[in-house]
């Protein structure tokens, strides 16, 4: 299901300024999103990245490990593109997060810090008293942690930690959007992601997603935008130039090397 069916952008008297000197910004009057992925594919610094944040910013979106997108201070940019924006729902859903690479580490660390901390409050109050009721929302956190997350995403591989955030963060009619999502992620382990998503579209949830993977942009039926010159450009797998330089390349490495 597609929740989220337009973004129209309003008219900007800051052209000069960043984030609104961007060619793609300056160019965008709307963005149509047809199908329930969508994928955003550029080289780096044409924007990607900053629309998407400025979409999460709109939507109000949290991050992945709960805060809220209008706290953090190196998004003032895109929470400045988003006040040019008007979202056009079909149902509006409170449902979903927005999911940066660097964010992940910091989210990981903040669970080793709760888990830590429950523990030791809870051993505290057994030493003190073993039959204190005190022990209850300890023993739940320790216990919730534990369902969702297994022994700790920090005792998982970095790729397989990502897949273990994203099997217990999504949820049926959600609307998820994935700057990167691939960064720590083999082609394997992309398959699985592209696995998970395809049973969350499945329960109508929504993804956006921006990345530079050949095989994330494979993803069935998704709609790939391509930013060419500053311009959001409808565009099929195989004609996408990720897709076909890495099959040229794979094909025939040494005719790239050799100038190298």
């Amino acid at each position: 299901m597609v929740n989220l069916t337009h973004i129209q952008m309003k008219p900007s008297t800051n052209l000069e300024e960043y984030p609104f000197n961007l060619p793609l910004v300056k160019q965008l009057d709307a963005l149509k999103l047809e199908k329930p992925v969508t994928i955003l594919v550029g080289d780096n610094g044409t924007g990607k990245s900053t629309l998407l944040e400025a979409i999460a910013s709109e939507i109000g979106s949290i991050l992945i490990g709960g805060e809220h997108i209008d706290d953090q201070p190196d998004l003032e940019d895109a929470r400045k593109l988003a006040e040019q924006m008007k979202l056009i729902w079909k149902l509006r859903t409170k449902t979903g997060f927005f999911f940066r690479a660097t964010d992940f580490v910091k989210f990981v660390e903040k669970l080793s810090e709760i888990k830590k901390e429950s523990a030791e409050s809870l051993e505290e109050i057994k030493k003190r008293d073993p039959n204190s009721l005190e022990v209850l929302p300890y023993a739940r956190t320790l216990s919730d942690l534990q369902q969702s997350y297994g022994d700790g995403l920090e005792f998982r591989s970095h790729g397989e930690s990502f897949l273990d955030l994203f099997q217990a963060r999504f949820k049926p009619g959600g609307l998820y959007i994935l700057d990167e999502p691939e960064a720590p992620l083999s082609p394997l382990k992309q398959l699985s992601l592209i696995s998970m998503i395809k049973e969350m579209v499945k329960k109508d949830a929504q993804f956006i997603i921006a990345t530079h993977s050949p095989i994330l942009m494979a993803i069935p039926e998704a709609q790939i935008l391509a930013i060419e010159e500053g311009e959001l450009v409808k565009k099929q797998y195989d004609d996408l130039e990720h897709v076909t330089l890495t099959r040229d390349f794979l094909n025939h490495p040494e005719r790239f090397l050799r100038h190298l």
